[in-house]
């Protein structure tokens, strides 16, 4: 199966008053049509980072790419500006944690999602709004004619963010980024956004990559995952395989510390130390520090990502 999104190697540094941060270092991962690709990690790793990276929607005034991200064939860090105006939004969309910033305050939500298709496509207004109309419809938002006219400031968290989908929709993507997406969401509203992600990604036959720090978003929604910490993939694997095997000590670590309803009552597990700072040198394995199972090599010898199984890989010196 070919890989509509190939990342090889990305790093990013970002000019900041302590230095220079690498916030993205080596990453390599990859994604095939009609696939949903989870990226998880606690804050600061640069899975937000990475996924920006693929659209470059960065202030590339202060940052500086390496490495290759080939979307459908073609190196999007050698995009010119133009190429990048139309990938953006058409073939590439986006979905991000506070449905606000998506959305001007002033203007009512349907007529901003009927303005990209315009600038989008070729077609009339009509046209443009019987489509918008009909996305409303399919995404369960209703009724789709009050919805139009609405303002943002109308609508609860959850509705907003089914508009932000529609909007990602709305032009027949071939790759889907959300970050963070239900974060700001109740529970139930949660799973809402989770099951319409699925239902238009089945329908329209799209890739998605999903960046989360919860790993029942992750259970839920992906296929693949790759696991991040201080700027690298530390484990890659099929999202059965993550679960039923984890390997890196950093990924059984975050599944010790995630809530379930078995721990009700419990003291919740933390995972002990803090991440590296990104604007200093790291030697050796980034997680040493935080890892029971260190040893004196693991503070010198940065490990080298490793197959374990088909689909499963893990960068860690003491995997036996």
């Amino acid at each position: 199966m070919d890989e509509i999104l190939s990342i090889r190697n990305l790093t990013v540094e970002i000019m900041s008053v302590r230095g220079i941060v690498n916030a993205v270092r080596g990453v390599n991962l990859s994604v095939a049509p009609n696939e949903i690709m989870g990226i998880v990690g606690e804050s600061g790793c640069g899975k937000s980072m990475t996924v920006k990276s693929i659209m470059r929607l960065s202030d590339e005034k202060n940052i500086a790419y390496g490495g290759e991200i080939f979307f459908q064939g073609k190196d999007v860090l050698q995009m010119t500006s133009k190429e990048l105006q139309d990938m953006r939004g058409k073939d590439i969309t986006m979905i991000y944690q506070d449905p606000m910033v998506s959305f001007d305050p002033l203007k009512k939500v349907g007529e901003q999602i009927m303005e990209l298709v315009l600038l989008k496509e070729n077609i009339s207004k009509e046209e443009a709004k019987e489509r918008v109309l009909k996305l409303f419809r399919d995404v369960e938002i209703n009724p789709p004619e009050q919805r139009f006219n609405q303002y943002p400031h109308q609508m609860s968290g959850g509705m907003l963010q089914r508009m932000v989908i529609a909007m990602a929709f709305i032009t027949n993507p071939k790759l889907l980024l959300a970050d963070e997406p239900t974060t700001a969401l109740d529970v139930t509203t949660q799973a809402q956004i989770l099951d319409l992600i699925k239902k238009m990604k089945e329908e329209e036959g799209m890739s998605v990559i999903i960046v989360t720090h919860n790993l029942g978003v992750v259970a839920e929604i992906c296929d693949k995952v790759s696991v991040m910490y201080a700027g690298q993939v530390v484990e890659r694997a099929d999202v059965h395989q993550l679960f039923n095997h984890p390997l890196h000590p950093y990924t059984h670590a975050l599944m010790a510390s995630n809530p379930t309803a078995g721990k009700r009552g419990q003291h919740m597990t933390t995972i002990e130390g803090a991440p590296p700072l990104l604007y200093k040198p790291i030697t050796g394995c980034p997680f040493a520090a935080r890892c029971s199972k260190a040893t004196k090599a693991c503070f010198e010898t940065a490990p080298e990502m490793k197959e374990y199984e088909p689909g499963h890989s893990a960068a860690c010196l003491n995997i036996a």
